[in-house]
């Protein structure tokens, strides 16, 4: 999973696949035109069989989708065959699903809801915010964070609970 985010899917995956193996990844978003541009994998920690198994790669927005370019690329250099990678996530915006078929036209892609699109800031619209840190609760959002006039339910809660 990616590290942070993605691991807010780990305990579903786990509920129902006892006895998987989890590799983590660290990816540092670039600062681009769109933020993700120029991605980097800090740090892995993966299977040793890793090329041999079949990879549920989670990570729940995919907005630019630079950092799961990244990542992809990462599981590439340890051997992996893209038709055994599945790129999980919950939201999605369009640009992101084109940027990652651009690079990998192979890959499988799930998600739940495809949203509108980017705002400038390289952020799924309407979007949820920042996934990771409403997860864990280390970062206030305030409406323009979610693109409203006030407090309102985004759209995609009732999918963040995978139990």
């Amino acid at each position: 999973s990616i590290i942070r985010s993605g691991e807010s899917m780990e305990n579903a995956l786990r509920a129902c696949c006892k006895g998987i193996k989890i590799g983590k990844m660290l990816v540092q978003r670039g600062k681009g035109a769109h933020e993700g541009e120029g991605s980097r994998v800090l740090y892995t920690r993966l299977p040793q069989d890793i090329a041999e198994r079949k990879i549920l790669l989670l990570d729940p927005i995919l907005a630019t989708g630079n950092s799961i370019i990244a990542a992809i690329a990462k599981l590439v250099e340890f051997g992996v065959r893209m038709e055994r990678i599945v790129f999980i996530c919950l939201i999605a915006a369009p640009e992101g699903i084109r940027n990652l078929f651009s690079v990998y036209p192979t890959i499988t892609i799930v998600t739940t809801e495809v949203d509108e699109g980017l705002d400038a800031r390289g952020q799924v619209i309407p979007g949820i915010g920042n996934f990771g840190d409403r997860y864990f609760g280390t970062d206030q959002l305030d409406a323009d964070d979610l693109g409203c006039d006030g407090p309102q339910v985004a759209r995609n809660d009732s999918v963040v609970s995978m139990h």
